[in-house]
């Protein structure tokens, strides 16, 4: 099995100069299949179609939750109403300012056993699928991966028969 056969097609993607309100929407409202039920990340492409990041639901958890809030002893810290407020001011930010720009892909002839392998050294749940022609034909997801591996744990062939 390779990757295409198991990659979700894209059907969005996101611009370097959305902004993280824009793309919340997006991943929000995302098609996966022919279903609108939200993606957890999406490919950043430039004006010419090359992916340029990722750009996650954590990229956007992480602009809400400033880095140097890890650092302080918070205790009894009044948290009421603080996300949204946080939420508010990092929807300005633009998507290159958060996205992942180093991202691990895979081309679409690559061996599902590949794509585990990119997944677990590289802690990763969503790998950019790359077409023949260097654009991004879909994304593979590790849900549809494990779902795979437990077809053929469970002996089943691709059309679900025993």
């Amino acid at each position: 099995m390779k990757a295409k056969d198991l990659m979700i097609p894209l059907h969005e993607y996101l611009k370097p100069d959305n902004t993280l309100k824009e793309a919340a929407n997006i991943l929000r409202t995302a098609k996966r299949d022919e279903e609108k039920i939200g993606v957890k990340g999406l490919p950043v492409l430039d004006e010419n179609g090359k992916m340029v990041g990722f750009l996650s639901i954590g990229d956007i958890l992480k602009a809400v939750f400033p880095a140097y809030m890890s650092l302080m002893n918070l205790g009894d810290f009044a948290w009421d109403g603080m996300v949204e407020g946080m939420a508010k001011k990092a929807g300005n930010k633009r998507v290159s300012e958060m996205m992942t720009k180093k991202v691990i892909s895979v081309p679409e002839d690559a061996p599902l056993m590949e794509c585990v392998d990119h997944m677990i050294k590289n802690n990763i749940k969503k790998l950019p699928v790359i077409s023949n022609d260097g654009r991004v034909a879909g994304i593979l997801y590790e849900s549809d991966v494990f779902f795979a591996i437990a077809k053929a744990m469970l002996g089943e062939n691709p059309e679900g028969e025993k």
